[in-house]
């Protein structure tokens, strides 16, 4: 009955791109999922008939030719998604406090440096050298451009930190922080964020940039069909208790009924720390496990999901940024009283109507500490509970502030809103499985690039990783930790080799 080559233990985008690959070149493949969705991230669910992604909000590097078109052809998925290009002239609009300047982030290189020069005549020099930094480094990473390399090409742009290099770029201080403007996108710390992390994330964007029509859940839907087509199994709404070893392999896994699962190779798409909390062996040693558990991970989010009154608020088709200060990074060091200091605002692309949105998401940080009171809750549609009167007091309290702080830049919102749903770190812990509710998983640190890379590979020989705690979070990063997860099993000549050559059929 559960005859598989592989079993890959959670179903978020790493899990199941190893699982449409696999499956693609002959493995048998089961997928096992503790929620009632498949998706992870991808997740999207509907309010009054309206539809929300729980965390697609854009999605770069889909222009033909470009890096997730070729894996997403290479996959079966391209020619089914619905998408909408954004704002060639502006994908992004930041701003500033009280300032009613917006600057743009454009669509292609030149336009990227051309838009830009606009509001700073003076700064061709530093623009070019910007985008040519962002390419050299993007070249560095080998399964990113999908050709073969090793590990050393990155060790020289590992610890270039992403404020510095900003810094040394240009002395206009509007300048840095206007690209530093989006680092919502990465949850950048200013003393840590690598460079690479922001190069790799803003160079798929400034590609080409895109909308899910209707929700990101296609991809996981469409990934879902390809695996079941192939031979696979996905396993909802059931969870993976322990994975159990003989030697240097994991022997099975157990599920929450006891039934055990053999297979030949098992791939974990939770976080590293969770995996080796449910890993019974002596193989992987206790400083290995220390320093996994040890590890940072990245700042958790507050979402807003509004379903707006038919007719009242525009679609926007790009996103906004704005930060209290005249810091970019400075949003995430929050004071509690004055919260919020930064937020995104994400229009959702309906196929219902292109004048007016049916619905947005407003995104900003929020620390796990925060959730002290209820952190011994769980709730999900599969286990409903109730967190309490204090807990949606304090959703009701944050959602009144950041409808505060929306309406400085767009005043009358208030009265667009016909009603809103609240995500917190939460929400992300009892559905996506993060230990903390982090949105991005490990906080990669340009201070020690090396302890915050997780290989894909473990100490038990057949016991793989994948997943945003690899080398990238995102739509982008997460695919191409797949990629990498699979490799491990199908070798990299042949895995490049075979996407490249998919783009010309």
């Amino acid at each position: 009955m559960h005859n598989y080559d592989v079993v890959i233990i959670g179903s978020g985008l790493g899990g199941l791109v190893c699982g449409a690959i696999l499956s693609r070149n002959g493995y048998r493949v089961g997928i096992y999922e503790k929620n009632r969705q498949a998706g992870g991230c991808l997740q999207t669910f509907s309010r009054e008939k309206v539809i929300f992604d729980s965390g697609v909000h854009y999605i770069g590097g889909l222009g033909a030719g470009e890096n997730l078109h070729k894996v997403f052809k290479y996959l079966g998925i391209l020619d089914q998604l619905k998408l909408k290009r954004m704002d060639m002239d502006g994908f992004d609009h930041i701003s500033f406090g009280a300032d009613d300047t917006v600057y743009r982030m454009a669509q292609g290189e030149d336009n990227f440096i051309r838009t830009l020069l606009t509001q700073f005549p003076d700064e061709k020099k530093a623009l070019q050298d910007y985008c040519d930094m962002i390419r050299e480094v993007c070249s560095k990473f080998p399964l990113y451009n999908l050709r073969e390399g090793d590990y050393e090409e990155k060790r020289s742009v590992l610890q270039i930190n992403a404020v510095d290099f900003l810094r040394n770029v240009t002395r206009n201080e509007r300048l840095q922080q206007v690209l530093a403007g989006n680092n919502l996108l990465y949850a950048g710390v200013a003393e840590k964020t690598p460079f690479y992390v922001h190069a790799l994330v803003l160079n798929s964007y400034i590609q080409s940039s895109w909308k899910c029509v209707d929700g990101g859940s296609q991809i996981s839907k469409w990934l879902c069909r390809r695996i079941t087509e192939n031979g696979g199994a996905i396993i909802r709404n059931t969870a993976v208790t322990a994975i159990r070893t003989n030697g240097d392999r994991v022997d099975h896994i157990v599920l929450q009924d006891g039934t055990e699962v053999r297979a030949q190779h098992f791939i974990s798409n939770l976080h590293p720390a969770q995996t080796l909390e449910m890993t019974e062996s002596t193989v992987i040693r206790n400083a290995y496990r220390s320093r996994i558990a040890q590890l940072e991970n990245s700042v958790g989010a507050f979402v807003l999901n509004v379903v707006l009154k038919p007719g009242t608020f525009r679609y926007l088709n790009y996103n906004y940024y704005y930060h209290a200060s005249e810091d970019a990074w400075a949003g995430i060091d929050y004071q509690v009283e004055a919260w919020p200091q930064t937020y995104a605002m994400y229009v959702s692309a309906s196929s219902r109507h292109e004048t007016y949105a049916d619905s947005l998401s407003i995104m900003t940080y929020m620390r796990y500490e925060e959730m002290a009171p209820w952190q011994d809750t769980f709730n999900t549609v599969l286990q409903p509970d109730s967190r309490g009167a204090g807990y949606e007091a304090f959703k009701k309290d944050r959602t009144e502030r950041l409808i505060a702080c929306v309406e400085k830049k767009f005043p009358g919102f208030r009265h667009c809103i016909q009603s809103t749903y609240v995500a917190t770190p939460l929400s992300y812990r009892d559905y996506i499985g993060s230990g903390d509710g982090s949105m991005y998983g490990i906080q990669k640190d340009s201070n020690d690039p090396l302890r915050t890379m997780v290989s894909a590979r473990t100490k038990l020989s057949n016991l793989y990783l994948t997943g945003q705690n690899l080398n990238l979070h995102g739509i982008l990063g997460v695919t191409i930790s797949g990629v990498i997860t699979s490799a491990e099993l199908l070798g990299t000549g042949f895995l490049v080799d075979a996407i490249n050559q998919s783009t010309h059929q």
